[in-house]
Order: C-alpha cells, then structure tokens, then sequence
C-alpha cells in the first residue's frame, strides 16, 4: 500500500530513486545479478573488479566452475571472455536495455589488440542469442582506446568508454563518436580529498561542489552545448550527495548499496543539470589531435594519477581471476 504524501493527499511518496528515474536512467554498478532485479535498473555495468567480488560469493562458484569447465583447455583469456559474457547474458536476463562489459585492461595501450578482443566479446555474446545493440564494450579512456572505439563504432559495435577522469578525454570520446562515456566521481573526490590533507573541508566540498561532481557537470554542458550525441553516464560515487546533485545527467551507473539509500529516502529530489539550459552557455568550442590530448592529461596531475592507477587496478583484479579460474 503507498503512504500519503506529506499534506495528507492520496498521492503517494516518492522515494529519491524513483525521482532520479524521471529524468536520469539509472544503471545498476554490480556483477552481482541477484541484487540487480530489486532496482530495476535500465541498464548494468560490470568491470574485472565487480566480477572478481561476484565470483568469491558461494552463489556464482557454480557459474564459474561450470565455465571453467565447459572451455577447459582453451586459452585461458578466452575462458576469461567467456565467463564475462556469461554473466552479461544472465544480467540481460533482468534488465531491458544494455551491459558494459569491459576489454581486458591490459590492452589499453594497444588499439589493434583492443577491436580484436572487443569483436570476440560480441561474438560470444551473439552465440548466446544476444543482439548486439544490448552490449557496450567497455575500453579505458587512453588515446589507444579513444581511436579502437572510433573503429569499432564505425562497425556498429558499441562502446563505453571507462576511467575517465579529465575533459581532455572527454572531449577525444565526443570526437570519436563513442556511444557512452563514464567519467568518475567518487575518485576524483578521493584525489582532492587526499591532496588537501587537514585543509579538506567535507561540507564546503560537498554537493556541486564536489570536484567529481563538478568534472562530470562541464562535460555534460560541453556535450550537450555543442550537439555531441555521446552519452554521459556519471560513475564512482562515495555517497548520495554526489549523485543527486547529478540528477538529469543521461545516465547514472549507481552501486546497489547506494541505490538503496535512495530508495529509502522520501525527500524531494529536482533536476541538477538541464540540456536545454547547456545549449544556451556560452562555452568556447575545443578539439583535441594527440599531441594535444597527451599533453592535456599530462598537465592535469589528477587524471594522469587516476588512470594509471585505475588500470593497474583492473589488470590485478584480472589477473586475481585468472588465478581463482586455474584452480577451479
């Protein structure tokens, strides 16, 4: 039964995930497909680290044994691919739209390497029976990546460009045509947190002040500004704040712990970025070609840190699984 709304009417309450769905499509941040249906997410999106946590739980050993299994003696990153597409094809049994699944991070320096992986990807997602346009290959946002997005879109595979931390990477996605982009939140948070040290002030860097929230608000308003049809899904978020001062951005990929924070909150949620508001800013136009865009992300300190960082830590994490799936 719904409650009354707060002047005693008969319309019911929202809560803020609800709200966020008005305006915002929201997307489920997990490998863990069983927390997934609850939500009732759009669209999911995995990563080696989400999987690795996924499999450690006694539900999803028999998944991975049963992959292991089945593709015994096949080289082990095909094995990798394919409990990767595995668990894709049981979220797309929950969800109505699309699942990011990501390229192995130790071919983000290496465009050929990188279509050649993403096209195995989708090619095993086709022999489960899954259409293509229910996949994004998810790619680290490095020059290298940039440019097999651009050919693998221009193929008709789609692609969600990850760990993206500057508005010099966003700027080469937009160019490229990619179909989506995730930059971070809650990392760049964590820089300017840990470089401010004493000096950090939570509460006046909270909200659209956060600098991850603030990062992923010029981008949205560069895109939107200038037609860019990319679209921008916020991702890494630390707390709630971040993401409904967010709301209205094209997609939120949200963890499920997160998510039920704001199911259970009733207070009002507005829109915090509006399209129609960003077409009419007055932004100067930027492009970037690769020297550009190399020096750009190697000026911004913060970003060079984060993507670094960020794919070493998906190339442990798949290394961690690659391991689990030797002993299976």
């Amino acid at each position: 039964m719904s409650s009354l709304g707060a002047s005693g009417d008969n319309r019911p309450t929202m809560n803020q995930l609800d709200a966020l769905k008005q305006f915002t499509t929201v997307v489920a941040d997990t490998g863990d497909f069983r927390q997934i249906a609850q939500y009732q997410p759009r669209d999911a999106t995995t990563n080696p680290s989400l999987i690795l946590k996924a499999v450690q739980k006694p539900e999803y050993a028999p998944l991975l044994a049963d992959t292991v299994a089945r593709h015994r003696g096949k080289p082990l990153d095909e094995v990798v691919d394919r409990l990767l597409v595995r668990f894709g094809s049981e979220i797309l049994s929950l969800i109505p739209g699309r699942v990011s699944t990501e390229v192995d991070a130790r071919l983000s320096f290496d465009t050929e390497a990188t279509v050649t992986r993403a096209e195995r990807l989708i090619e095993l997602y086709q022999a489960e029976g899954v259409h293509i346009d229910r996949v994004l290959i998810k790619i680290a946002s490095t020059w290298e990546g940039i440019r097999a997005a651009e050919r693998l879109e221009r193929r008709g595979i789609h692609c969600n460009l990850t760990l993206l931390f500057s508005f010099a990477q966003a700027v080469a996605c937009g160019q490229a045509r990619v179909q989506l982009i995730s930059p971070f939140v809650g990392r760049i948070h964590d820089w300017y947190k840990k470089a401010a040290g004493p000096s950090w002030d939570e509460a006046a860097m909270a909200g659209a002040n956060d600098p991850g929230v603030r990062s992923v608000r010029r981008i949205y308003e560069h895109y939107k500004r200038f037609g860019i049809a990319t679209e921008v899904m916020g991702a890494s978020f630390r707390n709630v704040g971040q993401i409904t001062a967010l709301a209205g951005c094209d997609l939120l990929t949200i963890a499920p712990e997160l998510m039920a924070q704001l199911a259970a909150n009733p207070a009002p949620l507005a829109r915090a970025l509006d399209a129609e508001a960003a077409r009419r800013l007055d932004l100067p136009a930027v492009q970037f070609d690769e020297a550009g865009f190399r020096l750009a992300l190697n000026q911004d300190a913060m970003a060079t840190e984060k993507l670094a960082e960020g794919i070493r830590v998906f190339i442990q994490d798949a290394e961690k699984l690659e391991a689990l799936m030797q002993t299976a």
